[in-house]
């Protein structure tokens, strides 16, 4: 098993933790998904069928669908369409879409909670553990959504997440990672000065005024503290890097990586990805909605477009 050093870990820890609406989900102020006004789940229902059933697929209406309604209302719309035919929305998205497309309308009909139990699962399949998947999620929900996902897990797997996760990760990360999927940090809003001075002073001991770094010490303030309390001893020095960074490798690098795409526009969409578009426009002086346009195609570009929304 791999073993990532504590200097990458807090690198990406730094990017994930630096954002306080992902550690505090209870407003979709800052989403591009909201809850649809005058909501019609059996309208929804009907149009879906009518869009999947009989020769061909009319993906406009899919896309429209479901990147118009929030994740609840999504949630009632899959009921209410299994109530009407007998087979679920997930089962008949499969049938009738294909690739990536296929991938992001299922992500979307999928519970958080359950979706996020998809991708930890798949990041610890197989020969090798995709450590930047795991800090991600980890790193940028809530207690609760972590404590929902462990759930889903158990349900899932009939194992314990906390249980897997110790036989994949190892080192210096494994530990700071185990804390994190714990879902036990502060996520008071109360701001302790003398507390943070002394965090920032042991940080100063641990790290910099010595040869090599006390990664006990650093592991144990970067995953207990409040991110208010991070920021006020000055480890997270920027509003908003949670998720551009990762935008940016992925669409900036070789290729675009569409599942990580997929997963972070499928998270972000209903709590924070107003503030992703725009600090994505600051650093690179193009829209994310224009830099879609040039990087992915097809139905699939569409969906991703449309949960982006144009710029205001």
């Amino acid at each position: 098993m791999k073993v990532v050093t504590i200097s990458v870990f807090q690198d990406d820890l730094d990017l994930l933790l630096d954002n306080p609406s992902s550690l505090t989900v209870t407003s979709s102020a800052r989403g591009t998904v909201k809850d649809k006004t005058n909501f019609n789940v059996d309208e929804d229902v009907s149009a879906l069928r009518k869009a999947m059933e009989g020769l061909g697929t009319t993906e406009k209406t899919l896309i429209d669908v479901l990147t118009q309604r929030s994740n609840p209302q999504r949630q009632l719309i899959a009921k209410a369409y299994e109530k009407a035919t007998g087979r679920t929305l997930i089962d008949d998205l499969k049938g009738d879409t294909h690739g990536d497309f296929e991938d992001l309308l299922v992500a979307l009909v999928m519970p958080p909670a359950l979706y996020d139990c998809h991708e930890v699962i798949k990041a610890m399949k197989g020969a090798g553990t995709t450590e930047s998947t795991l800090t991600e999620i980890f790193a940028s929900r809530s207690n609760k959504q972590i404590r929902e996902l462990s759930e889903a897990y158990l349900a899932k797997t009939g194992r314990s997440m906390i249980q897997d996760l110790q036989s994949e990760v190892s080192g210096d990360y494994g530990k700071a990672l185990l804390i994190l999927a714990e879902g036990k940090r502060d996520e008071t809003t109360n701001v302790d000065a003398a507390k943070a001075k002394a965090d920032a002073k042991a940080l100063y001991e641990a790290g910099e005024k010595k040869w090599g770094t006390d990664e006990g010490k650093f592991i144990d303030i970067l995953c207990h503290r409040s991110v208010p309390q991070l920021r006020q001893s000055g480890v997270c020095n920027s509003e908003l890097r949670l998720m551009e960074a990762y935008l940016i490798s992925r669409f900036l690098g070789a290729g675009t990586t569409e599942s990580t795409l997929t997963r972070i526009f499928v998270s972000r969409s209903e709590i924070d990805l107003i503030d992703i578009k725009v600090e994505y426009k600051k650093l690179f002086g193009c829209s994310l909605y224009s830099q879609l346009e040039s990087e992915v195609s097809g139905d699939y570009g569409k969906t991703l477009k449309c949960l982006c929304g144009q710029e205001e």
